[in-house]
């Protein structure tokens, strides 16, 4: 072999080596996994982006390329080029187990220092050396294999929807800042002093454009950015498969895109969807489990009993309800013996972080009931308790009395943490539902006004426009989600196409005219030449790859994702800059 190696090319991968491969002359290059040196043979394990392969350098083949195996080490980059055999001693474990190469020549290609964490799925090292040294840890096949499926989701979505009449259009990262939704990210203008662009938190509003622009159906897999306070799972930017449709009501835009979903699943994880996928309704769903994004993989299924204590002796109860509170519970079913009191006052600590106050308790058992609050309710109340929540033995009741959003919330997201503490749900199940029928708003106490449930350009069901002035409250919007295994994977809606009916909408907001024509009065007067009926929905790809990967943590699924605190250690990001670049913006710093 030269020592240039120009003369050869690479000419298989590592993982694709198989028995009818025996006696190929072959070339490798890639990253050693492991060596192992037995005095006369040098074994590595030789690893690229399809797996790993055993190469073997005997000593009696070449001595000089016997003594550069030696030198070898963890992390090196080497070529290498043999003669495939079939191994002696198979190992079952990987793919090219039952082959290896015979090396006739080695090339250390680059050198590596000891790195500081270890290229193996089950290092267990913490997540911020996994974020330092991002480029390490991409190695890990595991990584390897989620990015790879995010390539192929990808690839499945615009083939589908290329095979619908969608075209793919860009649309503009340096953007103008508007209200509502999260806090937007602001970038100064330097040609325009004192101005500022934003990074979109979604296209929305140029989507919207492309309809009245006559291009009927758009999609975009888009960059897509939100300045707030991150939570698990949350990323300061992300990404989204922007879908919109014209000349479409609710059915048009569910149906194309539960044959989207059917297509991703089918291809990347061989499951078949049931079509069409069952719909409630976000009343009928916070009534049953408090939240809008129901798990509906187990029971625990939220039962008033209000109106079975509302005169109560027992002032907890029936005080609630005389300040238009409710007494909500729900019966985590044959599970009781499973709860002690400190388990119980777990829980109880547990949903304060909602707003509860407490958590009342009636465990079923062979000798009755046992409750600390059993003494203060009456047998006939206890009884109608127990009836309404199908009370038997082995079943803990566990109650919360409150403002019915407090209920919700706590009692919604208590199954969860239950249901995932008994570990009773069956993972390889997949529970899909479309939520309807939003609230269009939504009172916001501290703003003291109406903000909108998903966004202000949603269409209002046609029965209750009429309900937009005198009791915005009640108005439903033409909105869905999308929610599987209890995550909201999607969510859009029929969007207003009427400029006198967004302009209603605005006023609902608490907007002035002049701040709707200062914020978006491009989007109005573009309404005024002719705008189709149109709606469309946004999925967030990275939870899809979650789902699709059984991963638990979105940052497994980016290549470069940040930490909770929106900080990049391996970049440093963000970080100072220095004066003359804020002269250049026109920007002075008071921090």
């Amino acid at each position: 072999m030269k020592e240039d190696f120009k003369d050869l090319g690479r000419s298989h991968m590592c993982g694709n080596l198989r028995l009818p491969n025996v006696g190929d002359d072959v070339v490798l290059m890639g990253w050693v996994q492991r060596e192992r040196d037995l005095g006369s043979l040098v074994f590595i394990d030789l690893r690229d982006i399809t797996g790993i392969c055993q190469v073997v350098c005997d000593n009696t083949v070449s001595e000089e390329v016997f003594k550069r195996a030696t030198k070898v080490r963890g992390e090196y980059v080497i070529a290498v080029k043999g003669q495939v055999r079939e191994r002696q001693s198979a190992n079952k474990d990987i793919p090219t187990g039952q082959v290896e190469v015979l090396v006739e020549d080695l090339k250390i290609l680059s050198k590596s220092e000891t790195p500081p964490i270890y290229i193996r799925d089950d290092d267990n090292v913490s997540e911020g050396m996994r974020l330092r040294y991002r480029y390490l840890d991409l190695r890990k096949p595991f990584m390897q294999k989620n990015l790879r499926i995010r390539h192929r989701a990808a690839r499945i979505i615009r083939d589908f929807l290329d095979e619908n009449g969608f075209i793919e259009i860009e649309t503009p990262m340096l953007t103008k800042p508007t209200p509502e939704g999260a806090r937007d990210y602001l970038v100064p203008s330097r040609i325009n002093p004192g101005d500022f662009y934003a990074l979109p938190q979604s296209p929305q509003l140029m989507k919207q454009l492309l309809m009245v622009a006559g291009m009927d159906r758009y999609y975009q897999i888009a960059r897509c950015f939100r300045d707030e306070d991150l939570r698990a799972n949350r990323q300061p930017e992300f990404t989204q498969v922007d879908i919109e449709m014209s000349f479409v009501d609710i059915d048009d835009v569910i149906d194309m895109n539960e044959q989207l979903l059917y297509r991703i699943f089918k291809e990347l994880k061989g499951v078949e969807i049931e079509l069409p996928i069952k719909r409630m309704t976000y009343r009928e769903a916070m009534q049953r489990f408090g939240v809008d994004k129901p798990d509906l993989r187990f029971g625990f299924e939220l039962v008033d009993i209000s109106a079975l204590v509302q005169e109560s002796k027992f002032r907890v109860f029936s005080g609630t309800i005389e300040d238009g509170g409710y007494v909500k519970g729900i019966n985590i079913k044959g599970y009781g013996d499973e709860f002690s009191r400190r388990d119980i006052s777990n829980l109880e600590d547990y949903i304060k972080d909602f707003g509860a106050k407490g958590l009342a308790w009636l465990k079923v058992t062979e000798e009755g009931i046992t409750s600390p609050i059993a003494k203060f309710l009456s047998e006939v109340e206890l009884d109608n308790i127990l009836d309404k929540m199908n009370g038997e033995i082995g079943d803990l009741l566990l109650l919360v009395a409150d403002k019915e959003k407090i209920v919700f919330d706590s009692l919604g997201n208590l199954r969860n943490r239950i249901a995932k503490d008994l570990n009773i749900i069956d993972e390889d199940d997949l529970n899909l539902v479309w939520i309807t029928e939003f609230p269009l708003l939504e009172y916001d106490e501290q703003k003291n006004r109406y903000v909108a449930k998903h966004h202000p350009f949603t269409q209002p069901m046609e029965e209750d426009i009429h309900l937009l002035e005198t009791q915005p409250q009640d108005v439903r919007a033409k909105a869905y989600d999308i929610v599987i295994n209890g995550d909201e994977l999607g969510g859009g809606s029929i969007r207003i196409s009427d400029s006198e009916l967004q302009t209603r909408m605005f006023a609902a907001l608490g907007f002035s005219e002049e701040e709707a024509q200062n914020k978006f009065g491009f989007l109005l007067e573009a309404f005024q030449y002719g705008t189709p009926p149109h709606g469309g929905i946004a999925y967030g790809f990275d939870r899809l790859i979650m789902l699709l990967t059984n991963s638990a943590d979105i940052r497994d699924v980016i290549a470069f994702p940040k930490t909770q605190s929106a900080t990049c250690p391996l970049t440093g990001a963000p970080s100072e800059v220095n004066e003359e670049q804020l002269q250049e913006i026109h920007l002075k710093l008071d921090v």
